[in-house]
């Protein structure tokens, strides 16, 4: 029994308690809830909270929806990534003032120069 157990305690010239070598356990084992979190903050490397501020708020939380979607193969509302971001910040800081809804709702006719019209004659 010596020996079998000195080969489990040693396996590739390496204790199996050894620092520099990776736990036998993989993420998969971890539970659901820290698995979500570690895919929620991989995603905010690609997507900053602080661009939830703004005319591209709706697209980065599509990203972020998209990005769990992919790492954990279900599918995220926008309700519930929102829950999952208040966790780490204080979304109340990234809701936009009445001013900055005004500006972003203010609408303008737009319509061409008259000069884009007019053919120039060579």
């Amino acid at each position: 029994m010596e020996g079998g157990r000195e080969k489990e305690e040693e396996q590739d010239g390496v204790s199996v308690h050894s620092p520099c070598k990776a736990p036998p356990s993989s993420a998969s084992s971890l539970p659901k809830e820290v698995e979500l979190e570690l895919r929620l903050l991989e995603a905010l490397e690609i997507y900053p909270p602080v661009k939830l501020r703004g005319v591209h708020r709706h697209f980065v939380l599509y990203g972020l929806m998209e990005f769990l979607r992919k790492s954990l193969d279900r599918h995220f509302s926008p309700d519930e990534v929102l829950q999952l971001l208040d966790r780490f910040y204080n979304l109340e800081v990234l809701k936009p003032d009445d001013e900055e809804i005004d500006i972003l709702n203010h609408e303008e006719d737009f319509c061409l120069p008259q000069s884009y019209f007019v053919k120039e004659e060579p």
